[in-house]
């Protein structure tokens, strides 16, 4: 999915904190630093609002709780409340996100 995007020139960013969670990934100092390489080449997604989305990503997670269902990350919590903020439209293959999606539909996914 993310190389049809490339392709067609469609702009796209990467949440920071999505860097973040991929960094921490890393197996080994090599690998740790050929992600950070790669990910300072990419334009990066900062919130528009740095005191929003820590009360919409609670209350995403709370609104989640009452109905039912599990979020297993509060950083998805997080990333969700940005994609919101800046109407984005959110490149995922997790399934928070679509559990999210069911109490924020203006949460905007595309399943990768």
């Amino acid at each position: 999915m993310l190389a049809s995007i490339e392709a067609s020139d469609t702009p796209f960013a990467i949440p920071i904190l999505c860097c973040q969670e991929v960094m921490q990934g890393a197996r080994d100092e090599k690998e740790c630093e050929i992600l950070r390489e790669h990910l300072s080449l990419q334009h990066l997604a900062v919130p528009v609002d740095l005191t929003a989305p820590p009360w919409e990503a609670a209350r995403i997670f709370f609104d989640c709780r009452r109905r039912g269902l599990t979020v297993r990350s509060s950083v998805d919590c997080l990333i969700a409340a940005h994609a919101i903020e800046a109407k984005a439209t959110l490149l995922h293959n997790d399934e928070d996100f679509e559990r999210i999606k069911k109490v924020r539909k203006g949460l905007r996914t595309e399943r990768g």
